[in-house]
């Protein structure tokens, strides 16, 4: 099937079997591989990428769903140049250990950020309340992100100080 996708900004028109996935497409097709195939089963969050600014896992995701979209990976996260405020909080915190999930960590961060400021709410949210950024809110809303690495103390300061650079 023919599909376009916006992807980091660039219009990409794809033929793909219907089949392939959002992650197959980015890795295989586009070949942006800072998305990864962790467990192929939306459990880990290694996959993370955003669509629509709407964070979600690609691997569970049929590419061909999203014509039309504009699906943000890694690779379109800030540059070598100038590092975006999230990538600046994950290296100053040492928010990363082998490196692994950290384009997920760093993709579904961009989307909790997001989040908070909508006010979506989460299981931590006080019925009728606004979410607040507190330890235990990115906690939950970080909780389909897995780093075996277990960085996650240092992620959730890294979590913090990128809010305080975008706010």
């Amino acid at each position: 099937m023919r599909t376009t996708i916006t992807v980091n900004g660039e219009a990409r028109s794809l033929d793909l079997d219907p089949r392939t996935t959002l992650l197959d497409a980015l890795r295989e097709t586009l070949k942006l591989t800072g998305a990864k195939k962790g467990c192929d089963h939306g459990q880990c969050g290694a996959c993370t990428v955003l669509v629509n600014g709407v964070r979600i896992n690609s691997c569970l995701s049929l590419a061909v769903m999203h014509d039309g979209d504009e699906v943000t990976s890694i690779e379109g996260v800030g540059t070598v140049e100038k590092l975006h405020p999230v990538q600046v909080a994950f290296l100053n915190q040492d928010a990363f250990q082998c490196g692994y999930c950290t384009p997920g960590q760093i993709c579904s961060t961009l989307g909790l950020l997001a989040e908070i400021e909508a006010g979506a709410p989460s299981q931590e949210t006080a019925p009728g309340a606004r979410p607040t950024l507190t330890d235990a809110e990115i906690r939950e809303r970080m909780s389909g992100n897995i780093c075996r690495c277990s960085a996650y103390p240092q992620i959730v300061a890294a979590i913090k100080q990128a809010a305080e650079a975008l706010a």
